[in-house]
């Protein structure tokens, strides 16, 4: 028996290495590129707030791509030095910090991706509709709505510093995944009212944001039709700044809720199935990270502001 062992560790070992090294590899580049991209885009949106050309949608794309940091940085550097076998760099406190920075900026990337629907939306609807009125009349509405998600999110994420603390102590059941923090079993009351919070959140404003994306699919639906029966192709090329926008916003909203469901689907397939493989776990990681890697490049190829800057 104790050599059937030894053969079966011995013929899977040659096939995990590869594996981690490549982990290793993607979680390294992929990580450290996207971070920087979406530290180059937020800085750049600081410099057109600051400007001349300051825009209540600058400033929610600015704390998108702020909030997409975050993610990238409490959420891709740590799993990053988990595959590098580094499992035990953090302490109770630290794990507690970084799972609630990430969590929180999880919610604050949905709520701001919602907003941002709702603002282009309205920016592009005819003028004699009644809810133009809605729009923002200037950047401290913005600014007073996004300080709104971040005490909303900040409190219903505070469960979190009872349920997390560090592998050491749970080293027994840690075995060799890269695993850096683990949940220990708390209340079943507290955590269905938070996991209750969490699903009402989300689904609010993946339902405001699937509204208000269907509303904008129809103006630009329209807005082709009518250009086709005019039957001039120069007004192709011609098209309005703000419905620009909105196909930029409508693919970064497409891009989220392709990320976000997948997420769901295959979280939902690994509980189910009580399957742990590290593929199948690596992939719901970077599902995870997905949006915030993908957001800034979708910018930069939208706003001809970030595109002179990169250009530059």
């Amino acid at each position: 028996m104790g050599l059937v062992a030894e053969e079966a560790v011995v013929d899977v070992w040659p096939l995990k290495m590869p594996l981690n090294l490549f982990k290793r590899i993607i979680y390294f580049f992929s990580t450290g590129l996207h971070t920087m991209v979406n530290i180059s885009v937020f800085m750049n949106y600081i410099c057109i707030i600051g400007g001349s050309e300051k825009k209540s949608m600058h400033l929610i794309l600015t704390h998108l791509v702020f909030t997409n940091t975050i993610l990238l940085l409490s959420k891709g550097i740590p799993r990053t030095i988990a595959t590098f076998g580094l499992r035990n760099f953090l302490d109770s406190t630290g794990c507690k910090i970084i799972m609630y920075l990430e969590r929180v900026a999880r919610g604050l990337s949905i709520c701001t991706s919602s907003l941002l629907t709702v603002v282009q939306a309205i920016t592009i609807s005819p003028r004699h509709y009644g809810w133009r009125k809605l729009n923002p009349k200037s950047v401290w509405h913005i600014f007073s709505l996004l300080l709104l998600f971040w005490i909303l999110n900040s409190l219903i994420s505070m469960n979190l510093f009872y349920i997390i603390t560090d592998v050491k102590l749970n080293s027994s059941k840690a075995g060799k995944s890269d695993n850096y923090c683990r949940f220990l079993p708390r209340s079943q009351k507290i955590n269905s009212i938070f996991l209750t919070l969490f699903t009402l959140r989300d689904a609010i404003c993946q339902g405001v944001m699937g509204g208000s994306s269907v509303y904008m699919m129809c103006l630009l639906h329209r807005y082709h039709q009518r250009v086709f029966h005019l039957q001039l192709s120069k007004f192709l090329y011609q098209m309005p700044p703000e419905l620009k926008a909105a196909q930029s916003v409508l693919l970064l909203m497409f891009s989220f809720l392709f990320f976000y469901w997948t997420d769901c689907l295959l979280s939902l397939y690994l509980i189910f199935t009580f399957k742990n493989d590290s593929i199948t776990t690596s992939l719901q990681e970077f599902l995870v990270l997905g949006y915030a890697m993908l957001s800034p490049f979708v910018l930069i190829h939208r706003d001809r502001h970030l595109t002179k800057c990169w250009n530059a």
